[in-house]
């Protein structure tokens, strides 16, 4: 499960065998939680506080195009 980064906190990796849409996975010690990459919507949050989550969403707009280029990389799909 490669880790993109690490910020605030929080990791943002994504598993060896994903699937489209493109998105992260976000675990800070509260929780996890996964963001779709280009709509930037929240998919699921088991446990990630409002604030934490607004912030992990700020940082997958900060960060979108290094994270589908990482995407594409690795699991060789962007559509």
């Amino acid at each position: 499960m490669p880790t993109l980064f690490e910020l605030f906190g929080m990791r943002f990796f994504f598993y060896s065998l994903e699937h489209l849409p493109i998105h992260v996975h976000v675990e800070n010690g509260d929780g996890r939680a996964k963001i779709n990459v280009k709509t930037l919507e929240i998919v699921e949050n088991q446990g990630i506080k409002p604030k934490d989550l607004k912030k992990a969403v700020q940082i997958v707009k900060i960060y979108q195009e290094d994270i589908i280029e990482k995407w594409t990389e690795y699991h060789g799909e962007d559509k």
